[in-house]
């Protein structure tokens, strides 16, 4: 589980999750474990068939911030954890599924788009007990691709970093100055708390020369009823950099920062004469 895992120096368990595709489905012997995205924190962006999972499972694990999210759908036994208590609790669920009780695990938003050290460990414990038990995704709506609709930044001409991972981000943020200065890309960023929040990325990116005058957006919130947008000029927001803790940043750890290129406007088409 995370008891061999140094979170400087790996290995990381993202790497064992994508490791290798997921195995074909066997609809007679398949009785897999599932990783669910429960969406962005409200139970509409929940997808049915990730419901399901989670409604179906004998035991349900996962942090206890998401825990809470969904614990009125299902009557599972809930394993939930902290970090400190992570591998105690991947451990109980393992056996537990490895016994042949059904199980889900749960983690915020998409596990495609900031989840994959979770369902790593997740699928490492569960190989521990049975190696013949298959992990399989339920992705979700995540907190991106809301970010993406409200600050109109179309996927395809967007870069995607998430820095809400474990270990060294340095490589992640010299990614997004190059996508940012070299390619002219809108960002999309799920930054770290607290180490790594907006200010922090927004002044990284003028270190590396990016227009300080670029549209920034810090999405906070998404879909709850407590939603905001903060807009800022890039070097607005850079003023926010600084600090390591939860009193050092005006932002919670739910936020996407979302940077805008400039769009250059096109001419409509002339009508036919």
């Amino acid at each position: 589980m995370s008891d061999d895992y140094d979170l400087e120096a790996g290995p990381d368990p993202s790497t064992f999750a994508a490791a290798a595709p997921e195995p074909n489905i066997d609809a007679e012997a398949d009785n897999p474990v599932y990783a669910v995205g429960v969406g962005p924190g409200n139970q509409e962006y929940l997808t049915p068939r990730g419901q399901r999972a989670i409604e179906e499972a004998d035991v349900v694990v996962g942090f206890t911030t998401v825990v809470e999210f969904v614990e009125d759908l299902t009557d599972a036994d809930l394993l939930t954890c902290g970090y400190k208590d992570e591998a105690e609790a991947l451990e109980a669920f393992g056996e537990r599924v490895a016994a042949g009780e059904s199980g889900t695990a749960v983690a915020m938003g998409d596990p495609n788009h900031s989840g994959y050290q979770f369902v790593g460990k997740v699928q490492r414990a569960v190989e521990r007990e049975d190696p013949d038990i298959p992990v399989r995704i339920v992705p979700g709506i995540s907190s991106l691709q809301m970010a993406a609709s409200r600050a109109r930044t179309p996927m395809e001409d967007t870069e995607f970093v998430t820095l809400h991972k474990s270990g060294d981000l340095e490589a992640d943020m010299e990614r997004l100055a190059s996508a940012v200065t070299a390619d002219h890309r809108h960002l999309l960023v799920l930054p770290r708390p607290y180490d790594r929040m907006p200010g922090d990325i927004a002044a990284f990116l003028l270190e590396r020369g990016a227009d300080p005058d670029l549209e920034a957006l810090v999405l906070e919130k998404l879909t709850h009823e407590d939603e905001q947008i903060h807009r800022f000029t890039l070097a607005e927001l850079s003023e926010h950099a600084g600090g390591t803790g939860r009193e050092d940043t005006p932002f919670s750890d739910l936020v996407v920062l979302a940077v805008r290129q400039p769009v250059e406007s096109k001419a409509t088409p002339s009508a036919r004469r």
